[in-house]
């Protein structure tokens, strides 16, 4: 169960994300929040210093001021995400690009770095893919940690560190589509294949170009997802 801050953080968020107040627009005074929320000052204060930590306002003298949407920390991409019963489909589709863009990143570094053993497990990795009768669910968690784990491969901090927080992000905020996400199958066994050839053969090029195709099926297979949710939620209104 969430404490009172936590609480009042979230609301203050999503106030601020919906454009309730405006950039440099100062948020209510401790003692109007504290009303509002029926709330003492001390939790009050503790939802400032979460939302301020998320990088969202400026904690001033004289109160709190909304800063600028890109100025917050990666962290505010789960709340995002959360702003509505289905996530943003064009939020979603740029995050996909991202994540795909790190793990390419990311899977060059480990083939110029990584030992034979560390490819050989990814290459192990490969193998439900390239199978065409795993389940919806199995091919999904598959492609998660074929990614995750060609992160951990690259040896490299920082991209692992970011990666890693764009996955918490991500991850658990489109689960109201993932049960939409009907992987093409094919098209991913011929692309995991030719992932395995380009991890054998160390051969960057070809890991460039399957990643590229990789990482547009990846966004065709999001896409059509959300057309089947946003179609299921209309039949049920219906």
């Amino acid at each position: 169960m969430s404490s009172k801050s936590d609480q009042i953080a979230d609301a203050l968020i999503h106030d601020v994300l919906d454009a309730h107040y405006r950039v440099g627009e100062r948020l209510p005074s401790e003692r109007d929040l504290a009303i509002r929320f029926d709330a003492n000052r001390g939790a009050v204060r503790e939802a400032m210093a979460k939302v301020a930590q998320l990088g969202m306002v400026d904690v001033l003298p004289g109160g709190a001021r909304v800063r600028e949407r890109e100025l917050a920390s990666l962290d505010v991409i789960g709340y995002l995400l959360r702003q509505q019963e289905l996530p943003d489909p064009s939020l979603v589709d740029q995050i996909l690009v991202v994540i795909n863009n790190l793990v390419s990143v990311a899977a060059i570094q480990a083939l110029e770095n990584a030992d034979d053993e560390s490819i050989e497990a990814i290459r192990r990795l490969l193998e439900p893919l390239i199978q065409e009768d795993s389940s919806n669910d199995s091919h999904n968690e598959a492609r998660f940690a074929l990614m995750k784990n060609i992160m951990l491969a690259s040896n490299n901090l920082p991209l692992q560190l970011i990666a890693r927080t764009l996955f918490e992000q991500f991850a658990p905020n489109v689960s109201a589509i993932g049960c939409y996400a009907v992987p093409d199958r094919a098209r991913y066994a011929l692309y995991a294949r030719q992932l395995d050839i380009a991890l054998t053969n160390r051969d960057l090029q070809a890991m460039r170009a399957t990643f590229d195709a990789f990482t547009e099926l990846n966004r065709e297979t999001m896409a059509r997802a959300f057309l089947l949710a946003e179609r299921g939620q209309e039949a049920i209104a219906r």
